[in-house]
């Protein structure tokens, strides 16, 4: 008998892997907090005997090199992989045994096309086939990325994974397990991904790489690539040359000075608290990225690389869960921290900075009042606000909307007249919004809370619309799609 066991990594969209048998396991691509791995592999009463990479990771910051060390693994990387470290290479065809008493052997699959050396690696039992760790290769409806190594080689790495896609599916039976590490709302998918769990079977039958011919597979892969977070940059550098371990002790804590003393120094001190208890109080100049959002994936994205950053709290619990996320992608430590009540992080005689949140409808409704007599004048027979009292374009009229989501979502329909910004984007482009009362919006409200904090850091009067960008039209504004 066999098992595999799912660690998911939710806040980067990714899972990991722990498969054996009764005595021996093996890990593929495994998070940097390898800790929860060796958890795992003790409630199973295993031994990890191999470590494995699907590839040199892009989103992430691997475990393997100190997993392998801690455990005493063998180390299996890619051959054509260009790592710093020792390893074992793996090439097409390899067959490793895991658990020989329970017949369990992974065998290697080349499926390039996410990376060039992209190695799939198939669970057989008695030498049949019952799950395939697929990587980045094979997604649930889609595929891996193929656009983040190197520029001049996206389209041609597109075609590579149209054809692993074909391999895996003409290889192995129907009822083969696919068992991917990306695709879960991590921005190495291609495409979206629907449900949790699939087969060969269902993938032959949905995934866009089985179901369209090359040129158009290709066509369509490369159309709709989103925008790639630009701490990826630095992942596959650290992965090459092999991460050093992890230290989740708890970090220095700062007082209301050193926050204070931090903050002059333009460091970036981050508020994990949710947006609706930031916006009621906060120590000026700090930023709100949400614990339970895409934390690390944000931060990561939006943070100059290198920049030292200081972390509030407001229990212990959501410090330590932060700091593990964030090693992850790299942001190893914390400058320093504080828990607790936010009216201890200011210094005496300070006031907590605010800032007002809102809905669609709310926004309606500021339109209406702004005050200007045109504004009745242009407002249409519906009910809904005139595009040009929305579109903040003219310095001082009291008003900007202002959309942070990327231009993927936007493309699917926009408040006319707004101006577009994506939050990852914001922090070097605040000179280009329009004077006047910011009112910020994203998808849902996350993002735009980020947004919101960058803005009233920089003195910017802003409003954080917390709301369902679903709610726009039916409030009454006008939403184009082009």
């Amino acid at each position: 008998m066999f098992f595999v066991d799912t660690i998911e990594v939710a806040g980067l969209g990714n899972r990991s892997y722990l498969a054996g048998g009764g005595r021996e396991a093996v890990v593929i691509d495994p998070p940097r907090d390898v800790d929860r791995v060796i958890a795992a592999a003790a409630r199973r009463g295993v031994r990890i005997s191999h470590v494995v990479e699907t590839h040199v990771h892009n989103d992430y910051v691997t475990g393997g090199p100190e997993l392998a060390r801690l455990t005493g693994a063998a180390y299996l990387v890619p051959a054509g992989a260009r790592v710093s470290f020792e390893r074992t290479p793996v090439r097409d065809g390899d067959s490793t045994v895991v658990d020989a008493d329970a017949g369990l052997a992974l065998r290697a699959l080349a499926t390039p096309g996410h990376t060039p050396h992209h190695t799939s690696y198939v669970l057989e039992e008695g030498g049949a086939a019952v799950a395939v760790f697929t990587g980045g290769s094979l997604l649930i409806g889609t595929v891996g990325r193929p656009d983040l190594v190197e520029p001049r080689l996206t389209e041609d790495l597109a075609r590579a994974q149209h054809a692993s896609a074909h391999r895996l599916a003409d290889e192995l039976p129907d009822e083969t397990a696919v068992l991917p590490t990306h695709g879960f709302g991590s921005f190495c998918s291609a495409g979206r991904t629907e449900g949790g769990a699939t087969t060969i079977g269902k993938e032959r039958s949905a995934n866009e790489a089985l179901t369209r011919d090359v040129d158009t597979f290709v066509a369509d892969l490369l159309a709709g690539l989103d925008e790639v977070p630009a701490y990826y940059a630095h992942m596959g550098p650290a992965n090459a040359a092999g991460p050093a371990p992890v230290d989740l002790t708890p970090s220095t804590v700062a007082d209301a000075d050193e926050i204070a003393a931090r903050l002059a120094a333009g460091e970036w001190v981050v508020d994990l608290r949710n947006r609706v208890a930031f916006a009621e109080g906060h120590v000026a100049g700090s930023f709100n990225f949400e614990a339970e959002g895409q934390l690390a994936t944000y931060l990561a994205w939006l943070i100059p690389w290198g920049r030292p950053v200081t972390l509030l709290a407001e229990s212990a619990g959501q410090l330590a869960a932060a700091q593990r996320e964030l090693v992850r992608v790299g942001i190893d430590r914390p400058a320093a921290a504080a828990t607790g009540e936010p009216s201890a992080w200011v210094r005496e005689g300070e006031r907590l900075a605010t800032f007002r949140r809102a809905t669609f409808a709310d926004l309606v409704g500021r339109a209406d009042l702004a005050g200007r007599a045109d504004v009745a004048g242009r407002a249409d027979l519906a009910g809904r606000a005139d595009p040009a009292d929305l579109a903040g374009r003219h310095p001082g009229d009291g008003l900007v909307v202002l959309d942070v989501r990327r231009s993927s979502e936007r493309a699917g329909g926009f408040i006319e007249g707004s101006v577009h910004i994506p939050v990852h984007a914001l922090h070097g482009r605040l000179g280009e919004i329009p004077a006047g009362e910011v009112w910020v919006h994203c998808a849902g409200g996350m993002r735009a809370a980020i947004a919101a904090s960058l803005l009233d850091a920089a003195g910017r009067q802003v409003v954080a619309v917390d709301d369902a960008f679903t709610a726009a039209e039916k409030s009454g504004l006008t939403v184009r799609t082009a």
